[in-house]
């Protein structure tokens, strides 16, 4: 039976593969296999380290790349952006599960699994009730502080397997102390391997891919041979220890990894469990969100498409889900992966679902070659893959720019790598919304005059300007909210407490988008006050739905003054030139 219209509309907004779908030609399918094939090569490395960093089993990585994906390319509207585990999400995927005290592997995987279920949800819900502007919450210069802060707590955190001691902690004071009181237990073996990797993953980001083309190959070629760099780490470190049993002399290895494809899980229905995870499941899923919006809106911009953010948390809450329910840990869009699967020439989200593909055979087929991997190799994979992360000229671009962002991204560095990543994270939205607050609680506001032969009016600080001292005009450059309409009466009050004959007070209100009850009873008492010193409230430029809203109070009626279309009418209304009648002093509405 046929679909109603609207149903089938909605439908298809909630499915974009089926706007997408329909329009899929084969030299689009080309490009999103060969994008598949670079990207399974770089995530099958990753996928085993960041589900170690999470402190997961390493095959969990791997059903996390599979139907997650699947998922993404039903629901996501990113043409190229890549889900799967990412190095921040695990890292606070660990710091959650760590606060468990959990010591069974099951129940470790099983408290995991319902990080990704909850989180899922919670993405999916804000989606279906279009939430995605709460992303807005964390400022730029706390997401940046975040991820770097993370970046080097990930970094420290991987030298224990690098050096081969045994070293622990949730924040970076633990970790460096626990690392320098072991120090003295290094394998030299597991030292060498590490070091020599993550050297050679250095140069393979950096040198490889030039070295190649000047060797002759293609650039295509180059590029997939630079991308598989950390597989040929993997291998090369797997057939060393297997071939002089190295795992006999120290030397951590993967072990047995089960095969075959992700089992079927349901996650926890335990409330104290729910209740344990709910706040790390927000936080994972509101940085998750952020990380992979920006990272879509990057890509889709420089082919000039579009991503839709409330869609893009049903596709990432849809992703979650599905790794929770096949054994997986939660998951997002990961940067590197996405500008490598944007690279690599990916047309639509399909690119994914043939990752997965590959993903999957990898699990099915080859994770018994996986036995003799050493931790330290998936330790440098991750080590170099972080670092991209960390970039600290944010504090000195802050610092130049604005000292309250210098504020929140220091606090978030410092309290990050002090504290651990919750507490850093909700510090920096916490201190983000209470600058904010502090900001627009004493709001820019000018006295302003007539630039002379115009109709412009400017600051009397800044430019030689016109001005009658019966007359004060005062520009209110912001909304006017409970939090800053006492301090706009309190300047205006400071301001006609003098010696000039003042009659007329204008608020020039052309950059007032909001006033609150609050701010209009502080106007309505504003207006009181100075018609008892004698003094007329007048009101220009003010927009139209703040007009709106006006015409249902009783502050209109109960002004002293006018309203005025713009400022210069008042201004000529308020004082007119000598010889010059001006216009009507007529309120008018905006």
């Amino acid at each position: 039976m046929k679909l109603p219209r609207m149903s089938a509309r909605t439908f298809t907004q909630y499915m974009p593969i089926l706007t997408w779908g329909r329009a899929y030609t084969r030299e689009q399918v080309t490009s999103d296999m060969v994008a598949a094939v670079i990207v399974t090569i770089m995530l099958i490395p990753q996928s085993l380290a960041y589900a170690l960093l999470a402190g997961l089993p390493a095959e969990m990585g791997l059903y996390a790349s599979i139907l997650p994906l699947f998922a993404y390319a039903l629901f996501g509207t990113s043409r190229a952006l890549a889900v799967g585990p990412v190095a921040v999400v695990s890292l606070m995927t660990a710091a959650a599960i760590g606060n468990l005290g959990l010591t069974d592997p099951v129940q470790i995987a099983l408290a995991a699994g319902t990080l990704a279920f909850i989180s899922g949800v919670f993405l999916l819900a804000m989606g279906v009730l279009r939430l995605g502007f709460v992303a807005n919450f964390l400022s730029h210069p706390v997401i940046a502080g975040f991820i770097t802060a993370s970046g080097i707590l990930i970094a420290t955190s991987q030298l224990k397997h690098v050096l081969g001691v045994q070293a622990s902690g949730h924040n970076l004071i633990d970790t460096v102390g626990a690392l320098l009181s072991n120090i003295g237990q290094t394998n030299v073996i597991t030292l060498v391997i590490g070091a020599t990797i993550t050297a050679f993953l250095f140069w393979v980001r950096k040198g490889l891919k030039p070295l190649l083309i000047s060797k002759g190959l293609a650039p295509r070629t180059a590029d997939i041979m630079a991308k598989a760099g950390p597989v040929a780490a993997v291998a090369a470190t797997i057939l060393v220890t297997w071939a002089f049993s190295l795992n006999e002399h120290g030397v951590k290895i993967v072990g047995e990894v089960p095969m075959g494809l992700p089992p079927i899980t349901l996650p926890s229905l335990n409330g104290t469990l729910w209740g344990q995870l709910l706040l790390p499941a927000i936080l994972i899923s509101i940085i998750g969100f952020v990380e992979s919006v920006s990272v879509g809106q990057t890509l889709a911009a420089k082919r000039r498409q579009r991503i839709v953010p409330d869609q893009e948390l049903i596709g990432l809450g849809a992703a979650n889900i599905g790794s929770a329910l096949t054994g997986g840990y939660p998951v997002t869009g990961g940067f590197a992966r996405s500008v490598v699967n944007f690279d690599a020439g990916a047309e639509t989200p399909a690119a994914g679902a043939y990752t997965a593909v590959g993903i999957g055979l990898a699990a099915l087929l080859l994770t018994p070659l996986l036995y003799f991997l050493p931790i330290a190799t998936l330790a440098a994979t991750i080590i170099v893959a972080v670092l991209s992360l960390v970039d600290l000229s944010i504090l000195s671009k802050a610092w130049g720019y604005s000292r309250m962002d210098f504020a929140a991204v220091a606090a978030t560095i410092f309290l990050t790598l002090v504290m651990g990543v919750e507490v850093g994270v909700s510090a920096g939205v916490l201190i983000s919304i209470g600058l904010h607050l502090y900001q627009t609680s004493r709001p820019h506001v000018a006295e302003v005059g007539l630039v002379p032969d115009t109709q412009h009016f400017r600051n009397i600080l800044r430019h030689d300007v016109e001005t009658r001292p019966h007359l004060v005009t005062l520009r209110v450059d912001e909304s006017l909210y409970f939090a800053n309409a006492r301090f706009l009466e309190d300047y205006v009050l400071n301001r006609v407490t003098c010696d000039q004959p003042i009659k007329h007070v204008v608020l020039h209100c052309a950059a007032v988008n909001e006033v609150d009850m609050s701010a209009l009873h502080t106007l309505e008492e504003l207006n009181r006050r100075l018609s008892d010193m004698g003094i007329l409230l007048h009101l220009s430029e003010v927009k139209g739905p703040v007009m709106d809203r006006l015409i249902r109070s009783h502050l209109l009626e109960d002004l002293s003054g006018q309203v005025f279309l713009s400022q210069y009418q008042a201004w000529k209304a308020l004082s007119p030139a000598p010889g010059d009648d001006g216009p009507s002093a007529e309120a008018n509405a905006a």
